[in-house]
């Protein structure tokens, strides 16, 4: 399964993107599932590992553009089973999860609708979408990538 999430609207403390699944758009039908991300600082999983950690400011910057491989692990600190980007330079413990502003995320992607300003609602709606997607195709022994563009 791939996954590919197109970062489109990029601002001073967020960044707004699109979500979509095996190169279709995901939705319910009304609305589409859109991303959000700390701040784009231009990071590039090609760049090198120095250049990466020189540039990135924790906790309110995006994870590098790239392709990683989805797991599902245990989260402690959300007490569940979650997906896991693997490999990602300079970061760890990066998951798909719920959550609205970037307040609530630390280089993670939250998913849900973006129907205002920095934001995305209806996050745990979406989320389980997404999820049930993942664990899906996880349990039916494929593997499943992510492409952040």
């Amino acid at each position: 399964m791939e996954i590919t999430v197109e970062r489109k609207w990029k601002r001073d403390g967020y960044t707004i993107g699109t979500l979509s699944i095996n190169g279709k758009r995901f939705g319910d039908g009304k609305h589409y599932c859109c991303t959000l991300e700390d701040t784009d600082r231009g990071l590039d999983s090609k760049m090198q590992l120095s250049k990466i950690l020189f540039l990135k400011k924790p906790h309110v910057t995006a994870i590098p553009t790239g392709r990683y491989q989805i797991t599902a692990t245990y989260s402690p600190h959300f007490n569940r089973m979650l997906p896991l980007l693997n490999n990602v330079p300079g970061y760890s413990g990066v998951r798909i999860h719920p959550g609205n502003t970037a307040a609530d995320t630390d280089g993670c992607i939250l998913v849900g609708e973006n129907t205002a300003k920095g934001r995305v609602n209806n996050s745990k709606y979406w989320f389980a979408l997404v999820m049930q997607q993942i664990f899906l195709a996880l349990n039916k022994g494929e593997k499943v990538f992510i492409t952040i563009k």
